[in-house]
């Protein structure tokens, strides 16, 4: 590398918050199959402690090595409604409490995986699995759970949409953490790096490492200059930019699959912000021209942005994967708390922006009262725009008890602060009622 561009990366990770947000080793739990629950929790420990055992050193030893920040190291495993159908357990937090422990072993931030995919319809160890998730969140520390409930392919399991608006009501009320690590998708992705919604999909390696870069800092700092250019300027900027930050996630990648003898799966290029100052995705939309990200031209600028980190990613590297895009998470965004609190920032518009970006309706406080059904329509809205779209969407709503709109939840951390958002008073209770399946959308047949 030529000098400057060495200056100009040590500039990026010291002034700009580049950072590697997550190095991720997915884990195959399907050699842990046993119908003897206590076995197959034994398999489990010892496969995750072995396969990961030097995963938190290895990636200290590269932030060391080359001054990169690798701010979290995790695991995925795969879901464990597939695991556990081969018990005849009727509760599958032992399945938790194992998990729990063998993150604790290996030191990592979290591990994924209390998993159902369930978008065509409940198999045996589905239902028993998401009917465990409140206690499972509730009795565990580094436990992340995530439900699929509907697919382009197979539409919308709306059985499982009214189930899981009580399940994030009773993980509310057994946690106040708990509804924080778990995420309700629609065309969930089977090397998602990211918390909480990382699982390791049955068509993956035995053991794979995935990279989640960030960077909405770099971003921002880049679009400085070209302050008040045409927007073939600014896309052209953002994509430069994002080649650049793929290009340090890959190396980082690859130096850890060589380190931990594991294949190099996929870098994630989302931008993920965090509550810091200086590293928010609002604040990259802003620096477009918006007054404050929600404003008219929000959604547009996002889809700008989101396009154009893809197309910069994919050139810097083969293998991109998970979601790629930007996140919207409002408590981890100083920008998005910013815009909330002023009253610019909605629950609407926070929809209609997941038709662009990378996730969903993202670490969202609402008012604890709310009804199971007015979440669980939630959870449809998003699953319609995801599966219409042919992408992937989710929610990661917290009822927040004892709340009301305009009061402050506190979660620390990457997880930050969340300000309670307005719901829509008019029920949804009759519509969710009705179950069933909405079926897929006619250009789903692709066969």
């Amino acid at each position: 590398m030529e000098t400057n561009q060495i200056l100009e990366t040590i500039r990026m990770i010291e002034e700009e918050k580049l950072d590697i947000r997550t190095i991720t080793m997915g884990i195959s739990l399907l050699d842990c199959i046993d119908p003897d629950i206590d076995k197959a929790c034994e398999k489990i420990y010892q496969k995750v402690t072995t396969k990961a055992k030097n995963l938190v050193e290895v990636g200290e030893q590269i932030e060391t090595e080359f001054g990169i920040p690798i701010i979290n190291k995790r695991v995925s495993v795969t879901p464990i409604s597939i695991i556990g159908a081969a018990t005849d357990a009727t509760d599958y937090l032992p399945f938790a409490k194992v998990l729990d422990k063998a993150a604790k072993k290996i030191g990592v931030n979290f591990i994924g995986g209390f998993t159902a995919l369930v978008q065509k319809g409940y198999q045996k160890g589905d239902k028993i699995l998401i009917d465990s998730i409140p206690q499972a969140l509730a009795e565990t520390d580094f436990v992340c759970s995530s439900v699929n409930v509907g697919s382009t392919k197979a539409g919308i399991n709306m059985d499982a949409v009214r189930d899981m608006g009580n399940v994030i009501k009773e993980t509310a009320a057994l946690s106040d953490m708990g509804c924080a690590k778990l995420v309700v998708f629609a065309n969930a992705v089977e090397d998602n790096p990211f918390m909480a919604g990382a699982f390791h999909g049955v068509g993956e390696a035995d053991v794979v490492i995935n990279v989640g870069v960030s960077g909405p800092g770099v971003v921002k700092r880049a679009l400085e200059k070209v302050k008040g250019e045409p927007f073939d300027v600014v896309a052209e900027t953002v994509k430069k930019t994002a080649f650049k930050i793929t290009r340090m996630g890959q190396m980082v990648g690859r130096i850890a699959s060589a380190r931990l003898d594991v294949p190099f799966g996929i870098v994630d290029l989302s931008l993920a912000p965090t509550p810091a100052v200086g590293d928010s995705v609002a604040h990259i939309l802003e620096e477009m021209g918006l007054e404050q990200v929600g404003t008219h031209g929000t959604t547009a600028a996002l889809a700008l942005l989101n396009d154009a980190v893809k197309k910069g990613g994919v050139m810097a590297c083969n293998h991109v994967g998970g979601l790629s895009g930007a996140f919207i998470p409002v408590s981890e965004d100083a920008g998005m708390i910013d815009a909330v609190n002023a009253g610019t920032l909605n629950l609407e518009k926070l929809e209609a922006m997941t038709a662009i970006c990378s996730v969903g309706l993202d670490m969202i406080a609402i008012p604890g009262e709310t009804p199971a059904e007015s979440i669980a329509a939630m959870i449809a809205d998003e699953a319609a725009i995801g599966v219409i779209n042919q992408k992937t969407t989710a929610v990661r709503i917290i009822p927040a008890k004892g709340t009301t709109v305009g009061d402050q939840v506190e979660f620390g951390g990457l997880l930050g602060t969340a300000p309670v958002m307005k719901v829509n008073k008019k029920l949804s209770t009759d519509f969710i009622l009705r179950g069933g399946h909405i079926p897929a959308p006619i250009h789903s047949f692709k066969n």
